[in-house]
């Protein structure tokens, strides 16, 4: 994953809820800022000890990957020691840097607060030889291009949007015959990914149905705050007819809208795929999901790491979370 605001961080991370169906061997999570948990693999050495930082343990979702990311080192033989930086850069880095110059670990999984703020602790890792799976591209942590020991992991904003986009036109296509009003949801300014995003799904809208017109614009904040303002736009455009959904969140108070007034919303397509969305659209409700694999991610973020800790020396890559698009009897 790439650095988003703390709340889209969030809001993707709660996808990886379903490790826990993975893990069920993994033990009870304890922050530590370079003590040794010694509660979960059989190995012993900095070979076989990964310390994994996630962005903050008061995020139910992060304690749940740090769970799952326990429980599969375990099963592969791996202690994991767990931090929590509790959101905060400098805490996150100091943490970082004390275990990693102790020597005591072999690998660092951080899904990174800030990177530019992680950058020091690179260094550190490149010169003890520590291998490093980070959020991001180079270019984030202050490197330019691939680095020996570093495999860095992101989200495909432009596939993402191009996903949806298509996906909206296929709907508007198939049941709206090539013709819509559509309303399209929007991250707030600043949010990591957000023009790509919205860049690829507008080309790909267009490019799919160039009947379709985008007669309304929404940021997103929260489910309720989207199902207000999607029926503020509704009132404005009584023939809005399809949506662009930009989360979960927005996607569901879309539909809340709708039903609210008593209309229909044939087309919605939207990024997240939580239980709920992935009912809706079973239901039929929404067209098409872009839901990001975390559970997937996890098993090749971590074996890609530990493939790099037998061997430092060779160079890392640039992974990729795993996507799906997932429609009604996929």
């Amino acid at each position: 994953m790439t650095s988003r605001s703390t709340t889209k961080v969030a809001l993707a991370a709660a996808a990886a809820g379903s490790l826990l169906l993975l893990t069920a061997c993994g033990g009870d999570t304890k922050p530590a800022a370079g003590s040794d948990d010694s509660g979960s693999g059989s190995g012993s050495g900095s070979s076989k000890t990964i310390v994994f930082s996630p962005i903050g343990l008061q995020i139910p979702a992060m304690q749940q990957l740090s769970e799952g990311v326990k429980g599969y080192g375990a099963s592969k033989g791996y202690t994991v020691q767990v931090q929590d930086p509790n959101l905060d850069p400098q805490k996150q880095a100091t943490d970082l840097d004390s275990v990693i110059s102790s020597g005591k670990v072999g690998g660092a999984w951080v899904i990174s607060v800030a990177p530019a703020a992680i950058g020091p602790v690179v260094k550190t890792a490149l010169d003890k030889q520590v291998a490093m799976l980070l959020n991001g591209v180079p270019e984030d942590y202050g490197l330019s291009g691939m680095q020996k020991g570093i495999t860095f992991d992101r989200i495909d904003y432009d596939a993402l949007g191009k996903a949806m986009g298509e996906e909206l036109g296929n709907c508007i296509n198939e049941k709206l015959d090539g013709k819509a009003e559509v309303l399209f949801q929007q991250d707030p300014p600043g949010t990591a990914g957000k023009e790509d995003i919205e860049k690829a799904a507008q080309s790909a809208l267009a490019a799919t149905a160039p009947d379709a017109k985008i007669v309304a614009t929404q940021i997103l904040t929260d489910r309720q705050t989207a199902q207000t303002d999607v029926g503020s736009a509704l009132q404005g455009n009584p023939g809005l007819n399809a949506v662009f959904g930009g989360n979960d969140e927005g996607a569901l108070g879309a539909l809340g809208a709708f039903a609210a007034a008593g209309k229909e919303l044939p087309c919605l397509t939207e990024n997240g795929g939580n239980d709920e969305v992935l009912q809706a659209v079973k239901d039929g409700k929404i067209y098409a999901s872009a839901a990001l694999q975390f559970a997937a991610d996890m098993t090749q973020s971590f074996d890609e790491l530990t493939s790099l800790m037998a061997d430092p020396t060779q160079e890392g890559q640039q992974i990729t979370v795993p996507m799906k698009v997932i429609k009604a009897g996929s």
